[in-house]
């Protein structure tokens, strides 16, 4: 009896050492999924969400990149943060362009084409597309008064823009380990993942690693957590002030 015990025991350990091989899973036999990590995956969801807020909030710099769905319009980014501005790129329908703030001073870049249809007209005249080669290629400063300022700036402040996409709706609950390029996560979600899942980082500090919005709202990456970059306003012979408000076409 002794015997048929033992050998059903080795058995399950090889079909467990199997499983463990073929599908890169860990945990059949006893593993504790945590061992080694920051401690966070043992967390109730919402001391894990605590943290991971406090975490990103902290961090003096942080890279995001992905797609963001507002007002049934799809903006996808890749920008570089930190506490006084930003700097990186927008894509909104078939225009994309550079946005660089740095404290108070918001600059945008971009092509002679998104300048000739920023107002969504299709006529181009003679007049517009003169003026729009002039701006092709220059930061063009946008004044704090242009309503243009506030719709702009939001993609190059750190605390809003965070503030905004690491909620998640309905009732919390994890979600299990996984792994993100190499990175060990506990997967925070909300209301079983139709209120947007958050893949926080078992690994050193919990930042947000991988966000996926509810309501199919778009997907970012958030890296580069506490590295810092280059941010200075562009020099005067590549900028273009107009004062009180944008040009229109």
């Amino acid at each position: 009896m002794r015997r048929g015990r033992t050998g059903r025991a080795v058995l399950a350990r090889a079909v467990c050492a199997l499983v463990v091989a073929g599908a890169g899973v860990t945990g059949c036999s006893g593993e504790d999924p945590d061992a080694g990590t920051n401690g966070v995956g043992k967390l109730p969801p919402a001391k894990i969400q605590s943290k991971t807020r406090s975490a990103a909030e902290g961090a003096a710099a942080v890279r995001l990149s992905g797609a963001v769905v507002s007002n049934k319009r799809t903006y996808k980014l890749d920008m570089q943060l930190k506490e006084n501005g930003g700097t990186g790129s927008v894509t909104s329908k078939d225009a994309t362009f550079q946005l660089l703030r740095v404290d108070d001073h918001l600059f945008l870049k971009a092509d002679a084409d998104f300048w000739t249809h920023q107002d969504g007209a299709d006529d181009d005249s003679t007049s517009d597309t003169t003026a729009a080669d002039k701006l092709e290629g220059m930061y063009v400063k946008v004044p704090k008064g242009d309503p243009a300022y506030r719709q702009l700036s939001v993609f190059t402040d750190k605390d809003v823009l965070l503030d905004g996409l690491l909620g998640l709706q309905g009732k919390l609950a994890t979600d299990g380990h996984h792994k993100l390029n190499g990175t060990r996560t506990i997967r925070l979600t909300g209301d079983e993942g139709a209120g947007g899942q958050i893949d926080v980082s078992l690994e050193g500090r919990p930042y947000p690693l991988l966000l996926v919005r509810a309501g199919d709202a778009g997907t970012i990456r958030l890296t580069d957590w506490g590295k810092d970059f280059a941010l200075k306003a562009p020099e005067k012979d590549e900028t273009v002030d107009y004062g009180q408000q944008l040009p229109t076409s």
